[in-house]
């Protein structure tokens, strides 16, 4: 009689669940949410020149983008309207296989403004967006 007890009492079934792991997992999950999701910001790719570089040649064909500090708009000397930009920029790159613009502004245009202006520029489906600036002055 005692192994037929025994017996019975092994084959019936475990009727509670072990949720230890599952805890596990979901605390590891969340830990790397919270680590990866302020990675995930979105912004705009931009090509920032290095300190020490050689000059560009803005001659050879290479199309400039000015903002003044009237938050005029020049497309190599030519005023283009903040809103005509991006059909401009198309228009020109549907025939060029280089899709680059370089982008000079004054310094006392807002920030926001020229965020503005680069993602018109983006939106046109340029690939390289040059940042042109000046040397630094020697402090002697």
């Amino acid at each position: 009689m005692r192994s037929l007890r025994r017996r019975n009492n092994q084959d019936k079934a475990l009727s509670e669940i072990n949720v230890t792991p599952l805890v596990d997992v979901m605390l590891v999950l969340l830990i790397i949410f919270m680590v990866t999701a302020p990675m995930l910001s979105m912004g705009i790719d931009v090509n920032l020149p290095r300190v020490k570089s050689k000059s560009v040649d803005v001659t050879e064909e290479k199309l400039v983008l000015t903002v003044n500090e009237t938050k005029g708009i020049y497309l190599n000397k030519v005023k283009i309207p903040l809103s005509e930009l991006n059909s401009k920029l198309e228009a020109i790159f549907a025939s060029r296989i280089d899709r680059e613009v370089f982008l000079r502004a004054d310094k006392n245009v807002p920030y926001g403004f020229i965020v503005e202006v680069m993602s018109e520029v983006r939106k046109a489906g340029v690939d390289k967006l040059g940042m042109i600036t000046e040397p630094p002055e020697d402090k002697k």
